[in-house]
């Protein structure tokens, strides 16, 4: 167990002052640190991060939720130890290499080729200001420019670039830079902690498509696509909803000829219990999104699938029905030498049957939160587990981040919401450290 994480050796006070003089932190009030410096990282070991005195830290958010298999994870070293040597990045405007090739092969048959063309970019806000475009391009191209208009979901969240935040409802986010951004409209979410008394999940999902289906019936003419983020919201503090609003928001699109967008970009790759989290309800949706756990945390890349009419529509003689969006490290060879690793293991390992398992340790492990007075609403959707702290602190979150720290363990609320997203690596043993960590952590936190 490490000491107080306020406390550093020489060595790691001297990272601590060298990054606060030089690096601006993403997501951060930068005072902050004068009380609760960062904490340096030496390196990495499976579901561990161990700093410079030798503590060790389980990671149980995947770090922002992108390592799906460990840190230094011996089969993506691998792949990427062998890219190198190969080809580490060219145009791709006009060029091709195999890796983005066969990415872009095994993405399309995981969707069973229902969505069979891949546009590449470098993170998830980038994505879905692809999606955006893309949608909106395409009714251009098919002679109905008037649907210019999007659909978001309340409390969603799909990234910081101008059109993403656009798209997103967190006002922490929005506000400071609502000058900027073009206007969306924006529907009640299915977050089934919000059902009416005597309503179920299920109930609840259906109420919330209904908003929507009363919406499109008025602004469907104006309205380019609607973007979801399959079964969890995971910014809107781990808001999970049924399935069943996944199938009646891809009825409505259909009847109301509107794109569903799918933003799997936390989601995807296994995070729900199913490989992309669209399968979970036995849809598909018209573009979807992945970025975060598509290289196993190793390398920033994001991708955007379509189906292939919306394909199909920018193909033609003229250049300016073409799709021209790009970025400088789109399809970037060793990113997607990364990704297939990614794949590999999870058809070698079978990831998803044994991360059944996993999920039920960590569910049956985490129901002694239920034993704290001030715990609400424990709930799980593949692996990702949460539960909400009734407390009106606006410091919880950090406060509690740095108890976890203290137990061994990197968390890092959002809100007054608690919640693990960890590695698939994680043994028995190290789920019992994980949650034992947290619970202690609540108790060093909330009297």
């Amino acid at each position: 167990m490490p000491s107080d994480p306020t406390e550093k050796s020489p060595l790691n006070r001297s990272m601590i002052e060298r990054t606060l003089a030089s690096v601006w932190h993403p997501c951060t009030q930068m005072k902050t640190h004068e009380t609760f410096p960062p904490l340096p990282v030496a390196r990495g070991e499976g579901a561990w991060l161990i700093d410079a005195d030798g503590h060790r830290y389980l990671d149980g958010i995947s770090s922002w939720w992108v390592n799906l298999f460990g840190h230094c994870n011996p089969t993506i070293n691998g792949a990427l130890r062998d890219q190198v040597d190969r080809l580490e990045h060219v145009i791709l405007a006009g060029f091709t290499h195999e890796p983005v090739v066969a990415l872009s092969e095994r993405l399309a048959a995981l969707t069973d080729n229902s969505l069979g063309h891949c546009f590449f970019a470098s993170d998830g806000s980038s994505a879905v200001e692809i999606a955006l475009k893309m949608s909106m391009h395409y009714w251009r191209n098919c002679g109905q420019p008037d649907k210019t208009r999007f659909v978001t979901v309340s409390g969603g969240y799909h990234g910081e670039t101008l059109g993403a935040l656009s798209v997103s409802d967190v006002a922490l986010f929005r506000d400071a830079y609502a000058p900027l951004l073009t206007e969306s409209s924006t529907v009640p979410s299915p977050d089934w902690r919000e059902a009416n008394q005597g309503e179920t999940a299920a109930d609840c999902a259906a109420r919330a498509a209904r908003a929507l289906e009363q919406h499109l019936d008025a602004h469907a003419a104006q309205t380019a696509a609607v973007i979801v983020e399959p079964l969890v919201q995971c910014a809107n503090r781990m808001a999970m909803h049924d399935a069943e609003y996944l199938r009646l928001v891809r009825a409505a699109c259909d009847r109301h000829q509107v794109h569903m967008i799918a933003d799997e970009i936390a989601v995807g790759f296994g995070r729900t219990g199913t490989f992309f989290a669209h399968q979970g309800a036995g849809i598909t949706p018209d573009l979807m999104t992945l970025s975060k756990g598509i290289t196993g945390g190793y390398l920033p890349l994001s991708v955007v699938l379509c189906r292939d009419h919306i394909y199909e529509a920018f193909y033609a003689d003229e250049l300016t029905r073409g799709f021209l969006h790009s970025h400088s490290y789109t399809g970037n060879a060793l990113a997607c030498s990364a990704a297939l690793a990614v794949l590999e293991i999870f058809e070698q390992d079978n990831v998803l049957t044994a991360n059944r398992k996993r999920a039920r340790k960590i569910l049956e492990a985490a129901q002694v939160f239920n034993d704290h007075p001030q715990v609400c609403h424990l709930r799980q959707t593949g692996m990702i587990t949460a539960f909400d702290v009734d407390i009106d602190d606006p410091s919880f979150s950090r406060r509690y981040h740095f108890a976890a720290l203290e137990q061994g363990v990197l968390l890092r609320p959002i809100g007054n919401t608690v919640y693990f997203m960890p590695p698939y690596v994680l043994s028995d043993h190290e789920i019992d450290h994980l949650v034992t960590g947290a619970q202690r952590a609540l108790l060093n936190t909330v009297a």
